[in-house]
C-alpha cells in the first residue's frame, strides 16, 4: 500500500503544485526553459503513475461497499460521457468544449465519479476519490483565478469529438481495458 500511496502523492504533486502555489510555479518556469518545466512535469508524474500502476496489486482491495449491479452501466456511461468531453478539449471546438469550459477537468471529474458506481474496494477508492478530488478543487481554482474555457465553435466540429469519444469508449471497453485494468469488460 505504501508503494500506491507514495505514486498518488508524487504524482498529484506536481499537478497541486501547478494550481495552488502559483507563484513558487512561476519562479521555477522562470529558471527552467518551457520545455524543461514541461519535461520535469511529465516526468514526476510518470513516475507517480508507475508507482500507482506497480503500487495496485498490493495495495488493499478489502470491500468498503459492494456496488450496485447496475453501476457498471452507469461507469460505462460516464466513461462514454467522459471520452467526448475529453476528446472535445483537443480537437476543433465546438460547443460541447464551451459548454464544460474546461474539458479536461470535466472529463476526469466525469472518469472518477463514473467509476465509484462500480468499485467499492479500498484501494479504488482512494484512486477514484483522490482523481475526483484533485479536479473539483482545480475546478474551483482556475475559477477563481478567471480563466475562461474555449470560445464556441460550430457544432458541426463537435460531430468528430463525439466520434473520436465512442471510437476511444469500444477501444477501451472491447479491447484494452484489461490492459489498462487488468480488467475484461465485454465478453
Amino acid at each position: 500500500m505504501t508503494l500506491y500511496i507514495l505514486g498518488l502523492a508524487l504524482f498529484f504533486a506536481p499537478h497541486v503544485f501547478t494550481f495552488a502555489a502559483r507563484g513558487a510555479r512561476d519562479r521555477l518556469r522562470g529558471r527552467l526553459t518551457p520545455n524543461g518545466y514541461k519535461g520535469l512535469y511529465s516526468l514526476v508524474s510518470l513516475a507517480g503513475f508507475v508507482l500507482i500502476y506497480a503500487g495496485w496489486p498490493s495495495a488493499d482491495a478489502s470491500q468498503v461497499y459492494a456496488p450496485p449491479a447496475w453501476g457498471r452501466h452507469v461507469t460505462q456511461l460516464f466513461m462514454l460521457l467522459s471520452l467526448i468531453v475529453l476528446a472535445s478539449g483537443y480537437l476543433p471546438k465546438g460547443k460541447i468544449a464551451a459548454a464544460v469550459q474546461h474539458p479536461m477537468l470535466a472529463a476526469v471529474k466525469l472518469w472518477a465519479f463514473g467509476h465509484l458506481f462500480s468499485n467499492g474496494e479500498v484501494r479504488s477508492l482512494i484512486l477514484f476519490g483522490a482523481f475526483l478530488a484533485f479536479a473539483v478543487l482545480d475546478r474551483i481554482a482556475v475559477k477563481r483565478r478567471g480563466e475562461k474555457g474555449p470560445a464556441a465553435g460550430p457544432v458541426f466540429n463537435d460531430a468528430f469529438a463525439v466520434i473520436a469519444g465512442v471510437a476511444a469508449w469500444a477501444a477501451i471497453y472491447f479491447y484494452l481495458h484489461p490492459y489498462i485494468a487488468g480488467v475484461a469488460l465485454a465478453g
